[in-house]
């Protein structure tokens, strides 16, 4: 299974098209729109939240109900295009220090700011949700589910590392996506008063997949890796920085005795672990504990209260483009990465028990239970 986005921020839409998705799967259209409406909420969102409302259209693909073995086009209207078509902007030479502005418009010889920032705008997002809200229904006939949330925001973090599966459903009712209350508080404090300062803030989140089988990925190949697919993926959604599977950077501060999973076996049971400190993942396959990753967001570039600069026609110094944005976006780009995780699982399993139909993979699932 693979898939190309294509879009620009103000244009008419963004599009996806999915290619090797197995015929016979049920698709719920209304699924994928909430995940879209749970990638557009979170507390410290900008103006743009306010205009659009986005609602998948299946182009092609799925009859029905169901698809049907052929490439899934979806397309996403931008309600903004409205706003920008036919008219006339006059040229942004000004780049924001840590977007794609400058290195964008280098690249590709640009000498307006503007057409870099149409594409590696994170509206690209709203496309990978919608692959994302399809591998999640696909996973979900095999009995493998995800949450997510928020456990940094700027300086105020959620106070334990440890959340059990079953928790993460409470994060769906925090503005913050963070299933603490008082850790929600704070963190919307801190939005606050990087708001009321002109600035932009950034944080953590984690995302965790439940029921994922023994044997996805591989170690024979380094780009087979499960681990090294999703800190990609991740990496991918524009303002992350930083990627971590279970313990993390944790482990470089412990002894391998304090770091590693001890094995079990029970004939009622099976095989079982009581720590999952690798993030379900050992040697780049993983071994049937929850998959557990987190990301870094950094602040949004884009600032009220401007960086320094320099034009880059003239060379002439200045203060970045002020350009409608987000206080923080971190709750946001913890739903984009939970669907890009499901998206990479979605592959890596149709790779182990792929076939041309869901009733073919749920035979060869079905003689490995």
């Amino acid at each position: 299974m693979r898939f190309l986005t294509a879009g620009e921020s103000h244009g008419p839409c963004v599009v996806a098209v999915v290619e090797g998705f197995p015929a016979g799967v049920p698709i719920d259209v209304e699924a994928i729109n909430r995940d879209l409406a749970r990638r557009q909420m979170g507390y410290g969102r900008g103006g743009r939240m306010q205009i659009e409302h986005d609602e998948a259209e299946i182009l092609s693909g799925v009859i029905g109900g169901r698809t049907i073995g052929s490439p899934i086009a979806v397309r996403i209207a931008n309600r903004d295009y409205a706003n920008w078509e036919g008219r006339v902007h006059a040229p942004i030479t000004m780049p924001r220090p840590g977007h794609a502005d400058f290195a964008g418009s280098i690249k590709y010889g640009f000498r307006d700011t503007r057409l870099a920032a149409e594409r590696s705008s994170a509206r690209e997002t709203a496309a990978r949700a919608a692959v994302g809200s399809l591998a999640r229904q696909l996973l979900s006939c095999f009995g493998i589910e995800s949450g997510v949330h928020v456990v940094r925001i700027g300086a105020a973090a959620l106070a334990r590392r440890s959340v059990a599966f079953p928790e993460l459903q409470a994060a769906e009712h925090s503005p913050v996506r963070c299933i603490d209350e008082v850790a929600s508080q704070a963190m919307m404090a801190e939005i606050d008063r990087a708001q009321a300062a002109g600035d932009t803030v950034g944080g953590v989140f984690e995302v965790q997949v439940r029921g994922v089988p023994v044997g996805l990925g591989s170690y024979v190949h380094w780009d087979r890796r499960l681990d090294a697919k999703l800190a990609a993926a991740l990496m991918s959604i524009p303002g992350i920085k930083g990627v971590e599977v279970g313990a993390g950077f944790a482990c470089a501060e412990q002894w391998g005795s304090q770091v590693h999973d001890e094995l079990f076996y029970d004939q009622e049971r099976g095989y079982y672990r009581e720590t999952n400190r690798a993030g379900g993942i050992e040697g780049g396959v993983s071994n049937g504990e929850v998959i557990v990753v987190r990301a870094a967001m950094k602040p949004i570039p884009t600032l009220r209260r401007p960086l320094r600069t320099a034009d880059i026609r003239a060379g002439a110094p200045g203060a970045a483009s002020v350009q409608r944005g987000d206080t923080c976006a971190v709750p946001a780009a913890a739903v984009v990465g939970e669907l890009a995780t499901l998206t990479v699982i979605a592959q890596e399993f149709l790779a182990v028990f792929g076939g041309d139909s869901l009733e073919e993979i749920e035979q060869r699932w079905r003689r490995l239970q």
